[in-house]
């Protein structure tokens, strides 16, 4: 009986426990509920914990570790009798044994809206329990004494859920409790002035009990000073001196970011070296962590009075954040720049000449964000005015001094730059054109001073009216909102309000150097050009049409008459009321150039002898036409038949010169793309073109096509290359895509290239792209000579490569360029491997077999140079290398490639047990090493197709015996290489014993 009266106390009290356990957990959780609820303040929640503390301590502390372990992601729970009879390592290791280990997520790792809310609302309890505990909890020695002891243990726990939350929540309390210490330190300091006051009054006018108060007070404050120092200390000590260094990232992240804020807002106690270390110490840590320590710093240097103070640091850790400004990451050379920009602002001298220099060049960055950081501090440090009233003629000046030195041609990545910090001293517009037109030149400038200032000029009016980074710097900046576009519309009005009168005058004086014209040649696209009519300013753009006239007169440089030409074409738009003007003007412009070209071609056809003058103005007046008729219709000119007749004296005599050759070839082209456009506008030819038209034009792209390819075999390299562009637009434009998307009726006009044809273009390929050295083989070369030649031969091999892609030339005529994907792959690899990936996708099947034929080519090749010998040489290997790299691009998705891959195993082996060319060669098949080439693909092979092809090579091998040595045939180790290749052990291509790989390793 009392044992069962015992068993039934023993249940009651269980019960009461778990009950008791039930209400603690709920509490608990309805704190972690609150918190993950995402709750806008938090101050109700705390205050509602903070009540239910101060009823009873233990419990109300027992909740707040329960909502830290929940908030741990931990499912266990801290009972009230487990905080009583156990050690804080004993709880934590009771925790970890419940800890679910399955998973690496926990709530401060988690990235979903939900938990960031959380993660706000976690750091902002931590910190408001210390704002509102500052007068009386805080000092209560258990609150804080138990909280710090806790979490000191939990920050050394080996979980990593511990280690973060702990950390985070200890340091988040530090901070708080950092900022009740200054307000500590303050309330003393005026208790500690108001006590002196008093004391220094008379002793008739003194007040004892006032004084006496004032000294209890100092003394309250100093205790309050004191405890708090304590508990900063322990978790200093505690923690932060050991998770610093934590193998998290996030861990270390957090240590540096609070240590920002101690040192920040309690300078008098933290900005000392003892504490500046650890900062600078992790200015060498990973990516975040050193954008961690970037932040803090520059909320300490934005202070100059805290500047001041960190001399000892800045000159030893000055080197490092200098190198960052290089740094890897994106992010952390931006803050990198934005630091030194803030130690140039608020610590003179520091900074040498040195440190600047390897900063400034970074406002030409790809990356806008770091160019705009180092464009502020090259504003700050050099071209900042130094008096208001200096304005943008002293900045200017400055900038001139610094273009001069540097990179004067990319000015409008300078201004880009330079935009978010002077954009008013760039946009004064009548500044830079005053500079510009004085006469004599008051500042006495440079020519490249000049062309500098005039670039940076329409770099300006650019970046006003586009609002958009130069070409290869991305902004990654949202659309403009209704005010800034209103803006945008004001700066484009006042600057076309200004330069309507002064373009005409600086083209003139300008007109005769290209490098300055061409620039201001653009201006007029980045006008308001309605302007001209609504404005009543017809009288200059009169005048500006006539110094285009008289540049073009002026010039036969490509790019002055291409951009002369393009801005004519932006003036002759029917939809503004000047355009009969401007048409009129060009028509008459357009009649004379006809007129001279047509008697000066006259003239070269009925003559053998020609002089060179005659030569030398009719090739600058096909010049002009050429860039004319790129931007403008000139077909009821009728250029294409003297210029065709140019091209047939030029390819049956060889008595044209290439000068005149060139853009006779660049006239006609553009003579069919215009007739096509009027053929494909319905518009203008109707819904139906007439046969007559389409036949006509048929004829034209024949002859002309015809002319090229002649010229491809020309003596002189530039018209080779001028064909072979031409050539490749034409071939594609009137490829079999014309006929599509409801354009049947120009199916007549499809030209089909010949196999002579697609033969010597990839030809030309092979001699004028792949017959070249590599970069890096040219030596010491002019480099931008070899930037310019490399940039010219990737668009020849673009250009056959589009004609690949889009089936105008057989798929089989790739194999000329993928044989080169190994050698060549850092200059064209990436034009390649787009081509073969775009190949692919039209047949598999056609595409595998092209790859074979790439391989066989260059293996043939070989042999024939080289011998059998050559399958021993670095040569084999490259080719073998090529393979490996061909059978990665099939991928993963076996299914897909199966087919194809099978049918090249087995073309493969069959090229390998060709016989010889010759039966009494004695060389035998000398084929068979291309079985180790076939063995790089059989990693993709499925297991059945494996079986499969072992039978065939088994088969093909049989037939091969006929008498021919058989034995030797079998043991041959390219037979044995690609044998284990395809048995079912083998995955990872041949045995560490095999030949090849045995030259491998020799190699």
């Amino acid at each position: 009986m009392c044992c069962f009266a015992f068993r039934g106390a023993r249940r009651r009290e269980e019960e009461e426990e778990a009950a008791a356990c039930g209400r603690r957990g709920d509490a608990a959780g309805h704190l972690f509920e609150a918190v993950k609820g995402g709750r806008s303040a938090m101050e109700p929640v705390v205050d509602e914990w903070l009540e239910s503390y101060k009823e009873d301590r233990e419990l109300g502390f027992l909740e707040l570790v329960n909502f830290l372990v929940q908030s741990c992601g931990c499912r266990g729970v801290v009972t009230y009798e487990m905080l009583k009879s156990l050690q804080n390592s004993q709880i934590i290791q009771q925790l970890t044994e419940s800890f679910d280990e399955d998973s690496a997520e926990y709530p401060l790792a988690l990235s979903t809206p939900a938990w960031r809310r959380f993660q706000r609302g976690f750091c902002e309890v931590m910190a408001t329990l210390v704002r509102h505990t500052q007068h009386d909890v805080v000092y209560d020695e258990y609150l804080m004494d138990n909280l710090i002891a806790l979490l000191t243990g939990m920050s050394d726990s080996q979980v990593r859920a511990f280690r973060h939350t702990s950390t985070l929540a200890a340091l988040k309390l530090m901070t708080g409790l950092v900022h009740v210490a200054l307000s500590v330190t303050l309330q003393k300091d005026n208790s500690q002035r108001q006590y002196e006051a008093e004391q220094a009054k008379g002793l008739n006018r003194r007040a004892p009990e006032k004084l006496e108060g004032l000294l209890g007070q100092r003394r309250e404050f100093q205790e309050k000073q004191e405890e708090l120092e304590n508990l900063m200390n322990a978790v200093f000590k505690g923690i932060f001196v050991h998770r610093y260094r934590d193998l998290v990232p996030e861990i270390r992240s957090i240590c540096i970011e609070e240590m920002g804020q101690w040192i920040q807002h309690y300078s008098a106690s933290f900005l000392t070296d003892g504490y500046l270390k650890y900062v600078g110490w992790t200015l060498h840590d990973k990516g975040e962590v050193r954008l961690k320590c970037l932040l803090a710093l520059q909320g300490l240097y934005r202070n100059q009075e805290m500047a001041s103070r960190m001399e000892l640091f800045t000159s030893r850790f000055k080197e490092r954040m200098v190198s960052m400004a290089l740094d890897k990451e994106p992010q952390v050379a931006v803050e990198a720049v934005r630091l030194l920009t803030l130690i140039l602002q608020n610590m003179e001298d520091v900074l040498t000449d040195s440190d600047c220099e390897s900063i400034f060049p970074l406002v030409y960055a790809s990356s806008r964000p770091l160019a705009v950081a180092a464009g502020e501090f090259l504003y700050k440090k050099l071209l900042a005015p130094e008096e208001p009233r200096e304005g943008a003629r002293a900045f200017l000046q400055q900038l001139l001094s610094f273009v001069e030195s540097e990179f004067h041609d990319h000015a409008a990545y300078l201004v880009d730059s330079l935009w978010d910090c002077a954009a008013p001293l760039l946009k004064d517009w009548p500044v830079l054109t005053g500079l510009l037109l004085e006469e004599p030149p008051a500042e006495g400038f440079s020519d490249q001073q000049e062309r500098a200032l005039i670039m940076t000029l329409v770099a300006s009016m650019r970046q006003t009216t586009e609002r958009q980074p130069p070409v290869g710097r991305a902004s990654g900046k949202k659309a403009l909102t209704a005010r800034e576009r209103k803006t945008q519309a004001e700066d484009r009005l006042r600057l076309t309000q200004h330069l309507i009168p002064l373009l005409p005058q600086l083209l003139a004086k300008f007109s005769a150097d290209v490098e300055k014209v061409v620039p201001l040649l653009e201006a007029p696209c980045y006008f308001d050009l309605k302007l001209y009519s609504t404005g009543r300013l017809e009288k200059y753009l009169e005048l500006l049409v006539a110094q285009l006239w008289d540049v073009v007169e002026k010039h036969t440089d490509k790019e002055v008459l291409e951009t002369a030409a393009r801005t004519l074409s932006a003036l002759c738009c029917p939809e503004f009321a000047f355009y009969s003007r401007v048409d009129s003007a060009l028509s008459r412009f357009v009649d004379h150039l006809a007129d001279k070209f047509q008697h000066e071609a006259a003239e070269l056809l009925q003559s053998s002898l020609v002089e060179e003058e005659v030569v030398y103005s009719l090739a600058a007046t096909l010049r002009r036409i050429a860039a004319f008729h790129s931007a403008h219709d000139l077909t009821p000119w009728c250029l294409f038949e003297p210029c065709i007749h140019l091209l047939h004296r030029a390819v049956d005599t060889g008595e044209v010169p290439k000068q005149v050759v060139i853009p006779a070839m660049t006239c006609s082209h553009f003579s069919l793309l215009w007739e096509l456009a009027h053929l494909s506008n319905p518009t203008s030819s109707g819904p139906h073109p007439r046969q007559v038209q389409v036949l006509g034009l048929r004829e034209k792209v024949a002859s002309f096509c015809s002319l090229c390819q002649s010229c491809l075999v020309d003596n002189d390299s530039s018209v080779q290359e001028q064909a072979f562009v031409l050539l490749s637009d034409l071939l594609l434009v009137f490829g079999p895509q014309l006929a599509r998307r409801g354009q049947e009726a120009l199916q007549a006009l499809v030209y089909q290239a010949e196999s002579a044809l697609q033969s010597q273009l990839a030809g030309f390929l092979v001699d004028h792209v792949f017959g070249h050295a590599q970069a890096s083989e040219m030596g010491d070369r002019d480099e931008e000579l070899q930037i310019g030649q490399l940039h010219q031969r990737r668009n020849l091999l673009a250009g056959f490569c589009k004609l690949i892609v889009y089936g105008v030339v057989e798929l089989s005529a790739a194999s000329d360029v993928f044989k080169h994907y190994a050698k060549f792959y850092s200059d064209y690899g990436d034009i390649i491997k787009e081509t073969l990936n775009r190949a692919r996708q039209i047949d598999r099947t056609e595409w595998a077999h092209t790859l074979l034929l790439s391989l066989q080519q260059l293996l043939t090749q070989l042999l024939l140079e080289q011998g059998p010998a050559g399958v021993e040489s670095s040569a084999f290997l490259e080719i073998r290398d090529l393979a490996r790299r061909f059978s990665l691009l099939f991928g993963l998705h076996r299914l897909q490639n199966r087919s194809a891959l099978v049918q090249l195993h087995r073309d493969g082996i069959k090229f390998a047990f060709q016989e010889p060319a010759s039966p009494s060669s004695k060389l035998g098949r000398v084929n068979l090493p291309f079985l180790e080439l076939l063995s790089e693909f059989s990693p993709r092979l499925l297991h059945p197709d494996k079986a499969l092809l072992l039978s065939y090579l088994k088969t093909v091998m049989s037939q091969a015996h006929g008498g021919q040595r058989g034995g030797e045939l079998c043991r041959a180790s390219s037979i044995a290489v690609y044998q284990r290749s395809l048995s079912p052990q083998e995955e990872a291509g041949p045995e560490p014993g095999s030949a090849a790989k045995r030259r491998r390793l020799d190699g």
